[in-house]
């Protein structure tokens, strides 16, 4: 599964003059539905989007929903029918589901590009890339390359050389050396380097480059601006670091009044998962938390205290101590001391390379969470066959045991199936003998402690009660 955002560039002849070549830019977004985040924000910064659709399989929920993240960004869309070499293969069926979200075919009167293509073997890919360039010169689109670079950062995280982004240079230039401000975070362009691991010393319109150089993570999705001075870039970042950290403030202190403090309460007895996520992208550390946010659940609340990108360190560990959280890292390293801090306070810090089996495990932790269900459990069954007054008052059950065992434990008298009556079993007899179980088949006298009120063909059930784990 992709599970990140690639970007990287082609360069590719003109389909009407094969000496020009033409760079085309591609930013490769995962296919799988947590990634929905991630994914509209690669249909936000393209011009085209180049909808893969499998052949033998037609349209997926995802592929749904990449249709509206297109849709929304207003980006034209190319439909790519892949797989067309599988045995199975059926591009028409793509075609006639396409149609039905709004994509119909230029061949049945639409407005769509579709190009059959097999990845495996490379058929059809050529076409898809003249459809590509064809489409990019119906659209006009231009930039202006002459002007300070303004872009979108794709992918961020941490690197040993320090923060790292992946940006899409959107219009202008972008140069080594340039003082840029992103998001919260600014610094002066060390190096951009492409996804082959070349330098360059320039990026222009629609060039995808690591960005090295700046003194935080920026957010996945947030724009870049080139600016000329450093002080007015340092004063932003800070301004907008100062807003973004009153808002995580407002938004957890809500204060206690009479009128709401018995729900403070309830909610404080309420069953709470609280965790905190570490991952290797921004990207990734996002689609984790929206995920883990889609578990629906009334009994028990799941709470991301804290996720960011990076290794999981001591000072995580000591978070989750003082929350009694749990760390989930997904494909992230731990720190050299964290292990230990983390076995002295009793944390848990589970790794993952999958997201279905952190999403999984983690609702199988909120269910654990839950008290077992008590369950009540018939162990035996005797019909009253006839019954026997006694002098002292009372009277005795004259039974024959129809099915498993009945012992000296809890009892219920059922007439039908309506429940008369519960309590113990105050004397248990065989002929004249007291008895601890009478086995199936056997006759017995019983007599339930505070119920003498038995008719002929009542059923005297021996019940248990059995712990069952409980689910969401």
């Amino acid at each position: 599964i992709t599970q990140h955002i690639g970007a990287y560039s082609i360069e590719v002849p003109h389909p009407e003059d094969k000496k020009r070549l033409e760079p085309i830019t591609f930013l490769d977004t995962p296919g799988h539905a947590a990634f929905s985040t991630m994914r509209a924000r690669g249909a936000n910064v393209t011009d085209i989007v180049v909808l893969v659709c499998a052949a033998d399989d037609g349209v997926m929920p995802q592929t749904i929903e990449s249709i509206n993240h297109a849709k929304e960004s207003g980006a034209t869309i190319i439909v790519a029918v892949n797989k067309c070499d599988s045995p199975s293969a059926n591009p028409m069926r793509a075609r006639e589901q396409l149609s039905e979200h709004g994509l119909t075919a230029e061949d049945w009167g639409g407005d769509t590009l579709f190009c059959d293509v097999s990845a495996l073997k490379g058929d059809g890919i050529d076409k898809l890339l003249d459809a590509i360039l064809l489409q990019a010169e119906l659209l006009e689109l231009k930039a202006n390359p002459d002007r300070r670079a303004v872009g979108n950062v794709v992918e961020s995280g941490m690197e040993q050389g320090g923060p790292i982004a992946t940006v899409l240079v959107r219009k202008g230039t972008l140069n080594v050396g340039d003082i840029v401000i992103c998001g919260q975070h600014y610094g002066k362009a060390r190096a951009l380097i492409n996804e082959e691991g070349k330098r360059f010393k320039t990026a222009g319109p629609s060039q995808a480059v690591k960005l090295l150089g700046l003194n935080g993570v920026p957010e996945a999705g947030d724009e870049f601006n080139a600016v000329d001075n450093e002080k007015a870039a340092r004063d932003l970042a800070e301004k907008r670091g100062d807003t973004a950290h009153l808002e995580k403030l407002e938004g957890r202190a809500a204060g206690v009044t009479l009128e709401n403090i018995f729900d403070t309460i309830d909610a404080a007895s309420a069953k709470t998962l609280k965790v905190i996520v570490k991952a290797d992208t921004q990207g990734s550390a996002e689609a984790i938390v929206e995920s883990l946010g889609k578990i629906e659940s009334d009994k028990v609340s799941l709470e991301v205290i804290h996720s960011a990108v990076g290794t999981v360190s001591e000072s995580d560990v000591n978070l989750a101590s003082s929350s009694s959280a749990v760390i989930l890292g997904f494909h992230t390293r731990v720190d050299k001391g964290a292990p230990d801090v983390a076995k002295h306070h009793g944390v848990q810090i589970k790794q993952y390379k999958i997201i279905y089996e952190l999403v999984d495990e983690v609702k199988d932790a909120m269910a654990g969470l839950l008290d077992p269900e008590e369950k009540q459990v018939v162990i035996g069954t005797a019909e009253v066959r006839q019954l026997f007054p006694l002098s002292k008052g009372g009277t005795v059950a004259g039974c024959m045991v129809t099915d498993g065992r009945i012992n000296r434990g809890q009892v219920r008298v059922m007439r039908g199936n309506k429940q008369l009556h519960t309590g113990k079993v105050h004397t248990l007899r065989r002929f004249k003998d007291n008895a601890d179980v009478v086995r199936s088949g056997m006759e017995c006298g019983i007599r339930v402690e505070g119920y003498d009120a038995y008719q002929e063909g009542d059923l005297i059930q021996a019940v248990t009660t059995e712990k069952v784990a409980a689910s969401l």
